[in-house]
C-alpha cells in the first residue's frame, strides 16, 4: 500500500487535502453562461456602482467596511467589503453573472451596514450640505 504523501519530495509535510473528494472547480463548471444585461438592468447596475462609490467615500473612513446583505437563498447575512461589491457589480456589467467568491472571513458585523442605511446616510449628508450652502447654518 502506498501512502498518499509518498509522491511528495522528502522534507515536505503531507498534503492536508489528499483524499478530499471536494473539487472547487465544480462550482465554476456548474455555472450557467451569463446573459447580457438589458438596458434597464445595465443602467441599474451602473447606478449601484455610482452609489457604492459615494457610500464608500462617506462611510469608509468612519470604519464601515462594506455592506451586509440578507440572502434570500440561505436566509443568512452576507458581509461584502467595498472592493468585493465593486468587483461583483463590474462582473455583472461584463458578462451578466456574479462568480462564486469566498465569504468575508470572521467579519465584524458592526463594521457593515445595509444599502438602506447607506442611502439614508447619503441623503442626510446631502441635506446637511444643502443647508450649509444655503446659508442656514
Amino acid at each position: 500500500m502506498v501512502a498518499v504523501h509518498d509522491h511528495l519530495p522528502p522534507g515536505l509535510p503531507p498534503d492536508p487535502f489528499a483524499g478530499d473528494d471536494y473539487d472547487p472547480t465544480e462550482a465554476f463548471d456548474a455555472l450557467e453562461p451569463g446573459q447580457p444585461l438589458d438596458p434597464h438592468e445595465r443602467m441599474a447596475v451602473e447606478e449601484d456602482l455610482a452609489d457604492l462609490a459615494v457610500y464608500e467615500a462617506l462611510l469608509g473612513h468612519r470604519g464601515v467596511r462594506g455592506l451586509v446583505i440578507h440572502c434570500e437563498d440561505c436566509h443568512d447575512e452576507h458581509f461584502h467589503d467595498w472592493d468585493m461589491l465593486r468587483a461583483n457589480l463590474l462582473q455583472l456589467l461584463v458578462d451578466g453573472t456574479v462568480r462564486p467568491h469566498e465569504p468575508a472571513y470572521d467579519p465584524a458585523p458592526d463594521s457593515y451596514v445595509t444599502w438602506d442605511y447607506c442611502r439614508g446616510f447619503a441623503d442626510a449628508t446631502m441635506n446637511d450640505a444643502s443647508l450649509y450652502s444655503d446659508g442656514l447654518d
